[in-house]
């Protein structure tokens, strides 16, 4: 008989708090906002709203601008510009610890700069990087996703995150009419002022292991042995129209993805034919349980380094439905599919519906011998009006 899970969280001596330093950002959060501290209202004077606005336009037409703040502005030293690659050395300089060790920048800089979608802005004080934040533009125009911010650790918690969000939003409004919303994921607890402010698309539990990949190899290996003789439906590996036409189908988006929204690596999307292209292209391994009517739906990103060690890993697995064992299936098998050329640390994200994270936390841990990272937390997916 098929375990399925309800909507009860997981019991209370699961969730404890990381041990990352407040100093830092939380890991893995994409938006990022508590973690750069808050900061005063800015003023709205009509003057200092059209010296803004020239400044975008600015930076608009010529992406080596510096464009400095209004006067009346309480960062005023600050300058803005599009990020270029001889700035990725710097912007390191500013990362470190970031995310936990597990900082996806730099390997995917080169790309971001590339993308003709996305604008990666650098803020600036005295010429020196102190702030980065990625917009990209989704939803087929209608969403701007904010990525990627970090500033540097001197100058947390004196507001220049909410002054570098607050251009980058008049960026994307003058570039891009059409976008309406902003949309983030983070894994820091939304309070009271955050859910005035948000509106909650998505939650899912984080389950965050580590294991050496040649040790796991041996083990999925034993594991094949010990199962051969067990009747089993082996998960469903889908190709790109399979996938297209579950994607885009209604009673999945209605049955499985929480509000209609597919998650991949921290990048949520909704379920548009543009969005759906773009996922297509990327390196993604795609399951399900059964191609016409599934009850689970999951995908592995491709692993990529990070800077937590020399080497290390991090590979990243989105689930989406609640029944027990092919969520466990399509873990074995992502798992199996993603780390057959690795070697040394790899370090395993992997964002599921709460309930089944104390499942799969003892069945990663004590089934396929990996060490639990940190205890439980959330993602969560969130959107607001662009202001």
């Amino acid at each position: 008989m098929a375990h399925v899970l309800g909507e009860n969280a997981p019991p209370k001596q699961w969730m404890h708090r990381r041990d990352h330093k407040k100093s830092q950002a939380p890991l893995g959060t994409r938006g990022g906002e508590k973690s750069c501290g808050g900061v005063k209202k800015l003023g709205r004077e009509k003057k200092s709203l059209r010296s803004w606005k020239k400044g975008v336009q600015d930076v608009l037409t010529h992406s080596s601008t510096l464009v400095e703040l209004p006067q009346t502005n309480p960062h005023c030293d600050l300058q803005f510009s599009r990020a270029a690659e001889e700035d990725f050395e710097e912007i390191l300089s500013i990362s470190k610890d970031i995310y936990g060790g597990l900082d996806y920048l730099p390997s995917r800089y080169g790309a971001w700069l590339q993308d003709p979608h996305r604008m990666v802005i650098l803020a600036r004080k005295q010429g020196k990087v102190i702030a980065l934040q990625s917009v990209c533009v989704i939803d087929d125009g209608q969403t701007a996703l904010v990525e990627g911010l970090r500033v540097a650790p001197q100058e947390r918690g004196k507001g220049v995150a909410r002054v570098l969000l607050k251009f980058c939003s008049q960026m994307v409004k003058s570039r891009y009419p059409s976008v309406k919303v902003s949309r983030l994921t983070r894994d820091d607890p939304l309070g009271p002022r955050d859910l005035q402010k948000y509106q909650l698309i998505a939650k899912q539990g984080i389950l965050l292991f580590e294991f050496q990949a040649e040790k796991l190899r041996q083990r999925l290996a034993d594991l094949g042995s010990e199962l051969g003789t067990v009747q089993m439906d082996r998960p469903v590996r889908l190709e790109s129209e399979e996938l297209q036409r579950l994607l885009l189908n209604e009673d999945v988006a209605r049955d499985i993805l929480p509000n209609g929204t597919i998650v991949q690596d921290w990048q949520p999307f909704r379920l548009l034919p543009g969005n759906v292209q773009m996922l297509l292209q990327r390196e993604v391994d795609w399951m399900a349980d059964d191609m016409l009517r599934p009850t689970v739906l999951s995908l592995c990103s491709a692993p990529f380094l990070v800077p937590l060690s020399l080497g290390c890993h991090c590979l990243t697995i989105d689930i989406f439905g609640r029944v027990l064992e092919p969520v466990q299936q399509q873990v074995l098998a992502h798992l199996e599919h993603s780390t057959h050329s690795l070697t040394g640390r790899v370090v395993c994200q992997m964002f599921l519906a709460p309930p089944l994270w104390e499942l799969l936390a003892n069945f990663c841990c004590g089934t396929l011998g990996a060490e639990l990272v940190q205890g439980y937390s959330e993602q969560y997916v969130v959107e607001a009006d662009l202001v």
